[in-house]
Parts: C-alpha cells; sequence; structure tokens
C-alpha cells in the first residue's frame, strides 16, 4: 500500500527507498526540492488547464454542466497562469534524469502556452499526441467546434539528450505492425472505471482514462522506471505504474484526492514478469565489437571465414580486424571490399564453420549478448 507524507514529514536528501511509490502532500514546487536532482525516468504532467470559465454552463434543457470549475484551476492572468508554469517546469526539470523525457497534457486553453515554457526552458518537444475522444463533451452553447482532443507535448530534457526510452518496437507490434501514429483514440474516463465519492459525484473533474496513462508508460519507460506525475489527483499515473511495474512518486495538494488515490493503488495488482517483458529492437540490444568474439574465445585468431556460398574468404587477426586479398579493415569493411559495395553487415555476411555447416558470426553475437544479461533475464 502506498504510504501517504506531508511534505514537511520527508527529510532532507532523502534516500530514493523513502519517496518511492508515495504520494507526497503539498505544492508540486515545494515538494519536488525534497526529491534529489536527476532522480525520476518520466515525468507524466496534467496541471491545470486554465479554463477560464465565466458563468455557469447549462445544457439546453437547462440543467447544470458538472464543469471544471475548482479553485486549483483559476488563476487571475495568462501573466500569472505562465509563472506557475515556468515554476514547476523548473522543479520537474532539475529531477529528471539527462535521457528522461516529460509528458505534459493540455487542451486549447493552456497548451500552447505550456509548450512555450517548454521550449523557453530547454527541453525539446519529441512529438505532440493528439487524444482523440471518443465520446467527448458536447459544445452546449453551439457557437464553437466540439472539443473532441487534448494534445500532450512529448519532450527530452534538451536537444542533445541522447539515450531516451522510446519502445518502438513495442508500440509498432501492437499497432498491427504499423508504425504508432501520433494521434490515439481513447475514451474519456466514464463506467467502473470513474471514481464516485459516497454520494455519487465525481471524485475528482478531470480523471485521466488508465488506457491513455499505459501507452503513455508502454511507450517511454522500462519496467522498475520512476514516474513522477506533479499533479495526482485521483492517482491514474501510480495505479498504471503500479500495475505495469514501474515507480511512481505524485505530489498533490488536495486531501480528499490523497485518500481516494491511496485506496485506489492499494487495489491494484502488479502483471507478472513475463507479461511485463518489452518487445525490443536489434537498436536496444546492448552493442557487441566483433573483437570482443575473438577475447572471449569464440573464434580464435587465424580463423578462416566466407560468406555463405563460400565465394569469399577473410582471416581473423587478434586485433578483431580481417584480413583478405592483401587487405584489412573491419567485418564490414571487409564485407564490402570483397564484394565491390559502398557498405556490408559483416555480422551476416561474414560465417564460420561448425561441425561442417556454416553459421554467421552474428550467431556469436548472440551468445555474448546473452552474457550480458542480468542473472534470472
Amino acid at each position: 500500500m502506498s504510504v501517504v507524507r506531508k511534505v514537511n514529514e520527508l527529510p532532507q536528501a532523502a534516500p530514493q527507498s523513502s519517496w518511492l511509490d508515495t504520494i507526497l502532500k503539498g505544492d508540486c514546487v515545494a515538494a519536488l526540492e525534497r526529491l534529489p536532482d536527476y532522480s525520476v525516468d518520466v515525468i507524466f504532467a496534467d496541471p491545470p488547464y486554465n479554463l477560464q470559465l465565466e458563468g455557469d454552463l447549462h445544457r439546453p434543457d437547462q440543467s447544470k454542466v458538472d464543469a471544471v470549475d475548482d479553485h486549483w484551476d483559476q488563476f487571475e492572468s495568462f501573466q500569472a497562469y505562465d509563472a506557475f508554469t515556468r515554476a514547476w517546469l523548473l522543479a520537474c526539470r532539475r529531477v529528471l534524469k539527462p535521457n528522461g523525457t516529460i509528458w505534459v497534457i493540455g487542451s486549447y486553453h493552456n497548451i500552447f502556452r505550456v509548450g512555450t515554457s517548454l521550449q523557453d526552458l530547454g527541453f525539446w518537444v519529441l512529438n505532440d499526441v493528439i487524444w482523440r475522444k471518443t465520446n467527448p463533451m458536447p459544445n452546449f452553447r453551439g457557437r464553437r467546434f466540439q472539443n473532441a482532443h487534448e494534445t500532450m507535448i512529448w519532450a527530452s530534457r534538451d536537444q542533445k539528450a541522447k539515450g531516451y526510452t522510446f519502445n518502438y518496437e513495442a508500440m509498432k507490434a501492437a499497432n498491427d505492425d504499423l508504425q504508432m501514429r501520433s494521434d490515439w483514440l481513447f475514451p474519456i474516463c466514464t463506467g467502473h472505471e470513474r471514481l464516485k465519492d459516497e454520494n455519487g459525484d465525481k471524485v475528482h473533474p478531470t480523471q485521466k482514462p488508465e488506457a491513455l496513462l499505459a501507452r503513455v508508460l508502454m511507450a517511454s519507460t522500462k519496467p522498475g522506471d520512476v514516474v513522477l506525475d506533479p499533479f495526482f489527483g485521483s492517482g491514474t499515473t501510480g495505479a498504471v505504474a503500479k500495475r505495469l511495474g514501474r515507480h511512481f512518486v505524485g505530489v498533490e495538494r488536495e486531501q480528499a484526492y490523497i485518500d481516494a488515490a491511496t485506496a485506489r493503488i492499494a487495489a491494484v495488482e502488479p502483471l507478472g514478469k513475463a507479461e511485463l517483458t518489452v518487445m525490443t529492437g536489434k537498436r536496444a540490444e546492448p552493442r557487441v565489437a566483433f573483437v570482443s568474439v575473438i577475447e572471449s574465445g569464440l573464434l580464435r585468431p587465424g580463423t578462416v571465414l566466407s560468406d555463405a556460398r563460400r565465394r569469399h574468404a577473410a582471416i581473423v587477426r587478434a586485433d578483431g580486424t580481417l584480413a583478405a586479398n592483401g587487405d584489412a579493415g573491419s567485418i564490414h569493411r571487409m564485407g564490402a571490399r570483397v564484394q565491390g559495395l559502398d557498405a556490408c553487415n559483416g555480422w551476416t555476411f561474414w560465417h564460420y564453420e561448425e561441425a561442417g555447416s556454416l553459421k554467421p558470426i552474428d550467431e556469436l553475437r548472440r551468445q555474448i549478448r546473452q552474457q550480458m544479461l542480468p542473472a534470472g533475464a
């Protein structure tokens, strides 16, 4: 069960284990000061939208619409909202790992202002993703198009950030082997998933669907990663993170939301290791140099390699190069050279002989990669 702590109960320079999988009560900027630098892998932020509602909104039958009119969504001016946005983004930037990413969701009321602040602070936009709603709220006044989508900005910590997580192969496989697009179709949160209080009213007016958060986390995190939600609300991020084998830390001011989120997360059963294994492609596999094959004893210097049809041959040298026809170079360069080509994948071109049959040296690379995996993987 998640432990809820007030900010002033969290010690300075707290070890990571004391704040993982917890909800910190308080203002997001103040609470994040208690987290170590570079301590979270991914941030999902669902900040106040600053909807600027003027008066009550009614349906054609004059019934009142349950709109977002909470005090936390009200700002005296755009300038005040911009200052608030810059403050929480700076706090998030400090705790985000150099190879981490941030997602921010919003509507037309705020997402463009948030995007400007993101770029001004040095974040680098990777995508804007459109969440298209299958069941959007109607436009009751009939003076605008129906608002049927929200926008998510996905950004790295800066332009030069390397190694951020994007599970491309998994997303492609989940999309019938087509590249996952940047427009996602999900219904808004309804039915049994919508949290209600004892009076049957919504616990939180802008509760996000778990399916949306699941795709965000499956696309941009790995099992064991730490996900920060600085506007935790009803705890959708924490519930999905726990189910998917990720850690979370949430920040929330309202005790009613904390209580609902804590109970919600406690009821979640995490998936098992087999279900959480992320599909990866060649680019995600650890790099293995050809000389490692020699150093491990899988190939000896002097071994003759050939192509699959035995048309070309080269000798393995102790320094990890190949020699053929009076020339020498890498497995890729020599594969290209003997064929008269500009480029070649030497791992699949060159073969070694074992028990009278030829096998690609890529098989030896696979063996080394297997040895690099942690025990039990």
